[in-house]
C-alpha cells in the first residue's frame, strides 16, 4: 500500500469523467506512487464493478455533517460537499491526500507532485482562483453611475450562513479559493478547524458550496498554514481558456510562457448551446493555439 492517495467523489451522472480521471491519473503514474480512492455518491452497481478494479478503494459517501432532509432530497452527489472534509476518516491508512473533483483530470504528474509536497508539515496545498487573464473577480453594481456596490460571492454566503460581519468582511475580497483540488496529511490540523467552520455553514446555509465557504474562512479569517500553488495546478478552464500547443499535443496557459496546465477543472462546465461538456462528450469549443491558429476541441481527457 502506497502512504499517499488521490481521492475523489461521482454520482451516476459524472461515471464518464470519474472514468477519465482515473485514466489520466494511470497513464502519468507509471511508477503507480499513489492509490486511487473513490467516494460513492450515487453509482450503480455496474458502475462500481466497473471501476473496482482500477482502484484502491470504493467507499459510500455518507452524511458526515448532519444536514436539514429538506436540503438534501434526492440530491445524493450533495456529499461532496461535506464527505471530502473527512478523508481521514474514510481512508486512515493513507498519510497524505490530494483531493481532485471528477470533473478534473491530470494534464502533468508535476502538478501531483508540487501538491503532495505542499502539504508537508500540516499545510493546506491549494490554489488561488487568480491569475494572468483573470478579468473579474468582483461583480460591481454602480448607483447613481458614482457609488460601486460590491457582489461578493463569498461576503454574501458567508452572511446567509450566519458569520459574523467581520469574517464576512475578511474573505469578501479576497482571492477565492476553490476546494475542488487541494492536499492535506492525515494529521493535519487545519482537518478540525474545516469541519468546525462547516458544520456552521451547513446550520445556516445552503450546503452547495458550503465546503468552499469554511475553507475560505479557514484560510483568511483562522489564518492556517497553507501552501498556495499555481493557478496552472488547478485550471479552471470556465475561467479563463487555456490554449493547445499542437506541437506538443498538450493544454498549456494562454500567456506566456505558455506552462503546461497541471490540472485541467472543467468547473462550471463549458457550454456549447445548451450542451454541457462534462455531460456530452462531444461538446467542443473553439481555443486558440500557441501558433495563432483556431481550433475546435474538447478539453475533456482522451477526446480529441
Amino acid at each position: 500500500m502506497k502512504s499517499n492517495a488521490i481521492v475523489t467523489l461521482a454520482d451516476s451522472n459524472y461515471f464518464e469523467l470519474l472514468i477519465e480521471l482515473i485514466n489520466s491519473i494511470n497513464k502519468h503514474d507509471k511508477t503507480n506512487s499513489v492509490s486511487i480512492c473513490v467516494l460513492d455518491a450515487g453509482l450503480t452497481e455496474k458502475q462500481s464493478e466497473i471501476i473496482k478494479t482500477k482502484v484502491y478503494s470504493i467507499k459510500k459517501a455518507k452524511w458526515d455533517i448532519e444536514v436539514s432532509k429538506f436540503k438534501i432530497a434526492g440530491k445524493e452527489w450533495l456529499k461532496s460537499q461535506v464527505s471530502r472534509a473527512f478523508l481521514p476518516d474514510y481512508f486512515p491508512e493513507f498519510k497524505k491526500y490530494l483531493w481532485i473533483d471528477c470533473d478534473a483530470w491530470i494534464n502533468s504528474w508535476e502538478s501531483v507532485e508540487l501538491y503532495f509536497k505542499a502539504c508537508e508539515n500540516g499545510k493546506l496545498g491549494i490554489t488561488q482562483s487568480v491569475g494572468s487573464g483573470y478579468r473579474v473577480l468582483s461583480k460591481v453594481k454602480w448607483v447613481f453611475g458614482k457609488i460601486a456596490l460590491i457582489k461578493s460571492q463569498n461576503y454574501k454566503h458567508a452572511k446567509k450562513s450566519g458569520f459574523s460581519e467581520k469574517t464576512a468582511r475578511k474573505i469578501a475580497f479576497s482571492p477565492h479559493i476553490n476546494i475542488g483540488v487541494f492536499s492535506l496529511e492525515k494529521d493535519s490540523s487545519c482537518w478540525k478547524i474545516w469541519q468546525e467552520i462547516l458544520k456552521k455553514a451547513l446550520k445556516s446555509g445552503q450546503i452547495f458550496g458550503s465546503e468552499g465557504l469554511a475553507i475560505n474562512i479557514a484560510v483568511y479569517d483562522k489564518n492556517i498554514d497553507v501552501e498556495f500553488l499555481p493557478v496552472n495546478c488547478n485550471w479552471i478552464a470556465s475561467n479563463v481558456l487555456p490554449k493547445y500547443d499542437i506541437k506538443n499535443e498538450t493544454f498549456v496557459e494562454p500567456y506566456l510562457p505558455h506552462n503546461k496546465i497541471g490540472i485541467m477543472h472543467l468547473a462550471a462546465g463549458l457550454w456549447s448551446g445548451k450542451k454541457d461538456m462534462r455531460l456530452d462528450k462531444n461538446v467542443k469549443i473553439k481555443i486558440k493555439t500557441t501558433n495563432g491558429k483556431e481550433i475546435d476541441k474538447s478539453l475533456r481527457f482522451g477526446i480529441n
